[in-house]
């Protein structure tokens, strides 16, 4: 998917940023995240690579069979082993878009904002006739990338303020999906890219529940220790 990469209260990045939505990811979701790959091999992965994972890393992340891959998430001549790479060229990318598309590795640790801001982003596209490519964003305002879901999502219109800035946006034409399921599946996408992110951020989280749970034993015998050591003197 080309892009320069309802919900609790909102968090909001300074006086002059975005406001941004929490994205309410689980990153022990695994049924989310497999569904988030589908979306981006199927939307984004014409324009952007994810040059940091392979495709035999997220299968086996994601309990995913080499077949189930190779059938619903590899449309180009890539081998299993190989890193996720995009089927535009970045000679091609650079021609139609002005620059080559980035690669999405990170895009979900490196934005202020981190996740939130890659949900918000995704649900924040409107129509503008004055961009080449039609759209424009109000958490990336200029970006010159199509709004590659609307066909999910629809038509947003801005709604301007007294001082012709975007105050909010409406739903002008619908999608195929309504606006619950479009969240949700930005849901899913943003759980998959920030998997992407952190492939091991489940397993570490793990891994710091049993140190702590080691830590609060150890503190405790330690200090039966000391109790009997200490209790006959005076």
């Amino acid at each position: 998917m080309a892009f320069v990469l309802a919900c609790a209260p909102a968090l909001a990045l300074g006086s002059t940023g975005p406001t941004l939505e929490h994205s309410q990811i689980n990153v022990n979701d695994v049924a989310s995240m497999q569904r988030g790959a589908s979306v981006f091999m199927n939307y984004c992965a014409g324009c952007h690579s994810l040059g940091f994972q392979r495709y035999s890393r997220m299968a086996r992340d994601l309990g995913l069979t080499e077949e189930e891959v190779a059938q619903n998430l590899m449309f180009t001549d890539a081998k299993f082993g190989e890193p996720i790479k995009a089927a535009m060229s970045a000679e091609e990318g650079t021609k139609w878009f002005g620059k080559a598309p980035p690669d999405l590795s990170l895009v979900a640790r490196n934005k202020l904002g981190g996740p939130d801001w890659t949900y918000t982003f995704l649900k924040s596209f409107y129509a503008d006739d004055s961009r080449p490519s039609g759209w424009n964003n109000t958490v990336l305002a200029g970006a010159s990338m199509p709004h590659v879901l609307w066909e999910l999502q629809g038509v947003q219109r801005p709604v301007l303020n007294a001082e012709g800035q975007v105050e909010r946006l409406e739903l002008a034409s619908p999608g195929s999906l309504s606006p619950e399921d479009y969240d949700k599946t930005v849901r899913d996408l943003t759980n998959f890219l920030n998997y992407v992110g952190e492939p091991s951020a489940s397993q570490r989280r793990s891994v710091g529940v049993g140190v702590l749970a080691f830590l609060a034993v150890f503190t405790f015998l330690a200090w039966l220790l000391k109790k009997e050591y200490w209790k006959d003197v005076h």
